[in-house]
């Protein structure tokens, strides 16, 4: 009987340890946003905030160009996200349809991309882009998070489109549609949780971004949050209220983002898994 009981409990009792500890992190970065300078600095921590202070937000939004780096964050991560759909949307069709000599060896290319850390290659990477006096803008920031978030959409799609019924395509063709409007019609509505999971995954990958926005841009009007969101930490010291402050709203879209797609992404992402 109690081996009975406790192979029943510890399930339960293992997921509740492991969410409290994923969860709890992002709670004391809320609250020490909401708390006192008095409090964030006491011998005793506060768990909970009593006197609830707005003043860490302003001082996170009152910096120079704070609109600016949202402005270009939210530029290049939406257009990053879009351009690598597109162009996976196409590809993953190809992989998955069509028959064409190197086909498996081009598949092997783009996990061997995933799997290799892109910043082995930032120093090619600013000589390409000052080369090309293309040094802060916003335009390689852009191709490259591109590049960054494609081979993981093209092979995710690419499983989904695999596991549609070749008959549903067929069937459409048979009733009029060309190729493309059979896509279109039959199979791209079939996407959608893989779209879902994918823009995701390119979104957060994008938002986060730090190492590249750090080297290729250094004036203030092509820089984005994650450089924003590292200045709080100066050799003066550290503003802890203001760093999560800035932390929480660095986090809240992401968080909205999970939190409004997280059923279908997560569906998303093990259905592509199963075929391709």
């Amino acid at each position: 009987m109690k081996r009975s009981l406790f192979g029943r409990l510890w399930p339960n009792v293992t997921a509740v340890v492991l969410f409290a500890g994923f969860v709890f992190p992002v709670y004391w970065m809320f609250a020490t946003a909401f708390k006192p300078t008095g409090d964030i600095i006491a011998e005793d921590p506060v768990w909970f905030p009593v006197d609830i202070t707005f003043e860490h937000f302003r001082t996170a939004t009152g910096v120079d160009h704070f609109w600016t780096y949202v402005r270009n964050s939210l530029t290049v991560t939406v257009l990053a996200v879009a351009f690598s759909l597109v162009i996976a949307l196409a590809g993953s069709f190809a992989l998955a349809r069509m028959r064409f000599r190197g086909r498996r060896g081009f598949v092997v290319g783009f996990m061997l991309a995933q799997m290799a850390p892109w910043e082995v290659m930032i120093i090619a990477i600013y000589m390409i882009v000052r080369d090309a006096s293309m040094l802060n803008s916003l335009v390689p920031l852009t191709l490259f998070y591109t590049m960054m978030i494609l081979p993981f959409t093209l092979l995710t799609l690419r499983g989904f489109v695999a596991a549609v019924p070749r008959e549903l395509e067929e069937a459409a063709m048979v009733d009029g549609c060309s190729r493309v409007q059979a896509f279109r019609r039959v199979i791209l509505p079939l996407l959608a949780p893989g779209l879902m999971a994918t823009s995701l995954f390119g979104f957060i990958t994008a938002w986060n971004e730090f190492a590249l926005v750090l080297v290729l841009n250094k004036e203030a009007e092509a820089k984005t949050l994650p450089l924003w969101l590292s200045g709080f930490q100066t050799q003066f010291g550290d503003d802890w209220g203001a760093t999560m402050a800035a932390s929480s709203l660095f986090a809240l879209p992401v968080l909205l983002l999970f939190v409004f797609l997280q059923r279908r992404a997560v569906s998303g992402l093990t259905a592509g898994a199963v075929k391709g």
